[in-house]
Parts: C-alpha cells; sequence; structure tokens
C-alpha cells in the first residue's frame, strides 16, 4: 500500500470544517471530534471528545477554555521523552491523565522518518496501542476528554480516524477532518512551520493531503475488514465497541 502523497491543495478554501477549530489560548489545532453523520444515519455526540496540540503551552485563560468545555481525561499520545521535555500545564486543572505513546517505544529514533514510514509503522503496531486507548474512552467518568499528540495531527490523526471509522463515519468526513489540522496548524500561507523534537532536532511540519490517512484505513481494512473489526479483535472485544457506539452516537 502506498502512503504517499500527492501535492495537496493550499488555502483555506480548500479545508472543509474551519468553523469546527476551537479559540483554545496557546493550544493548536483544536476542535470537537463530533458532529459527522455515519453512513447509517446516526451522528457522532459532540462535547465529548476534544483533539488538540499539546497543552505545555496551555495558558491559564486557556486552562479556563478547557475547564468551560468539562474534560475529564487528558489522553496523552506522545513518547515519555516528550512528555519529560514538554510537559502539559494544566494551570490548576486536575483531569485524570494517561499515556499511551503511539510510536514504538523500542529505543529508535522515529522522529526523523519520512511522514509515509511513521504512519506506516503506528498501523503496523496499533494492535499494541488503539483498542486501549480507544477503550478508556468507554470507562465510567472518563468523558469528556481531550486527546492531543504533540502538533495533534499524525497521531492523533490516526487516532481519530480509527475511532470515527468504527464509529461508521464515511472516509470522506474522516480525510475533512483530517486534512483540518492543515488550517489549525497555519500551514495553508505555504511556508513550512519548524519544531524541535524530543532529541533536540529542529524538524518541518509541511502541508499533507488525504492518502496518509486513507492508507491507514486501507491497511486496516485488508488485515481484519474494518477499523471496528480492528478493535474488537485486539482487546476492546464486541462489548466495548458496543459500548464506544452507544456513548457516542445518537441514533438515526
Amino acid at each position: 500500500m502506498d502512503l504517499t502523497d500527492p501535492p495537496a491543495a493550499t488555502g483555506p478554501d480548500a479545508v472543509p470544517g474551519a468553523h469546527r477549530l476551537l479559540d483554545i489560548p496557546g493550544v493548536r489545532n483544536a476542535r470537537d471530534v463530533g458532529g459527522f453523520t455515519t453512513t447509517q444515519g446516526a451522528r457522532v455526540r459532540t462535547g465529548l471528545l476534544y483533539r488538540t496540540g499539546w497543552l505545555a503551552e496551555l495558558t491559564p485563560e486557556g486552562a479556563l477554555a478547557v475547564a468551560k468545555l468539562g474534560v475529564r481525561t487528558v489522553l496523552d499520545l506522545r513518547d515519555p521523552a516528550e512528555i519529560e521535555r514538554w510537559p502539559d500545564r494544566l494551570h490548576g486543572l486536575e483531569p485524570a491523565t494517561a499515556h499511551h505513546p503511539l510510536l514504538p517505544q523500542d529505543g529508535e529514533d522515529h522522529y526523523g522518518k519520512p511522514l509515509a514510514e511513521a504512519y506506516r509503522l503506528i498501523t503496523d503496531t496499533a494492535a499494541d496501542t488503539l483498542p486501549a486507548l480507544l477503550g478508556r474512552l468507554t470507562e465510567a467518568g472518563a468523558l469528556p476528554a481531550l486527546l492531543h499528540c504533540a502538533v495533534g495531527r499524525d497521531r492523533t490523526g490516526i487516532a481519530v480516524a480509527v475511532l470515527l471509522g468504527a464509529l461508521g463515519v464515511a472516509d470522506e468526513d474522516i480525510v475533512d477532518d483530517y486534512l483540518l489540522s492543515n488550517l489549525g496548524l497555519g500551514l495553508l500561507d505555504g511556508v513550512p512551520q519548524e519544531y524541535v523534537d524530543a532529541n533536540g532536532v529542529v524538524r518541518v511540519t509541511e502541508v499533507v493531503g488525504p492518502a496518509l490517512i486513507t492508507g491507514v484505513l486501507a491497511v486496516l481494512r485488508e488485515r481484519y475488514g474494518s477499523p471496528a473489526a480492528f478493535l474488537v479483535e485486539h482487546g476492546l472485544g464486541e462489548q466495548g465497541l458496543a459500548r464506544l457506539r452507544e456513548l457516542f452516537l445518537d441514533p438515526a
């Protein structure tokens, strides 16, 4: 499966759903995961799960905004080295926190890999991480929750895509949500943005197209039949999937 992308369209008009981006001071790329209609006509509930970039630069004003969202759980997908170097700043907020690193913890430096390779690596090892991560959302009192990695696009994007796919959201809408990160990260002006990884190496974030995330979904379908079947087979179980759908979906 080729996970490379053709040149992506640029400009705010190229990304549907711009109105979904949330203003949380000190946090980039924030939005509600809900609001989509599934292929069966159900609607993904809003106000239950938010996706963002890291909270390491959250301001006191931003903390007030997070508090207004009612966030009870923060799920951090970063590596331990990233968390140690840039811990979340919660300014007195006391959500439950859980760390579910999506990149393999094998001692290798994965930050410099091409995105296609990194996405494939995460997909290949997802059985060890994603069912447990998404299962956390079904625990009593876990919602509303906030899910983040570093910039809220790649690791967060994969986790959200699998969740939405398991809920029955169409690929077109999953792609729209994924591509909204181009706008949420300020990449549509054509100027790549630099960031420093956990090893202190300067990297560049550039605009992405849809093939990275559709490639992840395609791999899961080739191997398991569907994102839902993948989660069921690797630990979530039929009961866990039913609970996830019960929590997140308003029936048609």
